[in-house]
């Protein structure tokens, strides 16, 4: 499941895991202007399980949640980059502020988030404990942000 899959695909992929005892990982994020931090990221939750979904905000839950200007590369562009990726199964967009509606429909074994979370912050925490799946937190790599990215170009002598 290379291309950007349906929410049946997802669906279908956990269940066809679940019958041979893997364990589903899922993700999501803007992943806006990816470099290598979302790499490692995105390595060490694939290590987590059998297979990796990623779930990505569209363009206009990103402006929503990141503000004007953002998302710098469309959703369709960041979908087509991250399904290349080795550590990645498959890629869905979503549209909502939070991935309750998502993890509700498909109940991935483990949902992953970065480490600037903790349960009680976590959005999704709750929904995931109510279906019995896993939550994992996982540290970023130091100093390798989309937002430090940005500052760095802007400060780029003209």
């Amino acid at each position: 499941m290379r291309m950007p899959i349906t929410l049946t695909d997802a669906q279908t992929l956990r269940h066809q895991l679940h019958d041979a005892g893997k364990q589903l990982v899922f993700t999501n994020g803007v992943f806006d202007l990816l470099h290598v931090g979302h790499l490692d990221y995105l390595e060490k939750a694939r290590q987590l399980g059998d297979a990796l979904l990623v779930a990505i905000n569209d363009d206009d839950s990103t402006r929503a949640y990141k503000g004007v200007g953002r998302p710098l590369v469309p959703a369709s562009e960041r979908a087509r980059l991250l399904t290349a990726l080795a550590p990645v199964d498959g890629v869905l967009l979503f549209a909502d502020a939070t991935a309750d509606a998502l993890l509700k429909a498909i109940q991935p074994h483990i949902y992953c988030k970065g480490g600037d979370y903790t349960p009680e912050t976590l959005p999704e925490y709750d929904t995931v404990q109510a279906y019995g799946g896993t939550v994992k937190l996982i540290d970023y790599l130091p100093n390798h942000s989309t937002t430090r990215l940005i500052q760095k170009i802007k400060a780029l002598p003209d």
